[in-house]
């Protein structure tokens, strides 16, 4: 989950790319105020990170957990 002009947001997606691209892993980014229910869940956290649809962890990428909970 991400938001537009959110700093912490690109350097979490580019974290997720390379991490994703290195495991041959497909992902996708939302944009959290494009649903009121997302916003009203994750949008004080953002970036949030979900892995199969339950939250992983948010603000910043922990490398070393996403790869395992990826493997």
């Amino acid at each position: 989950m991400t938001r537009a002009g959110c700093h912490l947001c690109e350097v979490a997606e580019a974290d997720v790319e390379r991490i994703c691209g290195e495991l041959g892993v497909a992902w996708e980014t939302a944009d959290v105020d494009s649903d009121p229910e997302w916003r009203a869940e994750y949008g004080d956290q953002v970036p949030v990170i979900l892995v199969d649809g339950a939250e992983h962890g948010y603000w910043r990428v922990e490398e070393g957990r996403l790869r395992q909970a990826l493997a």
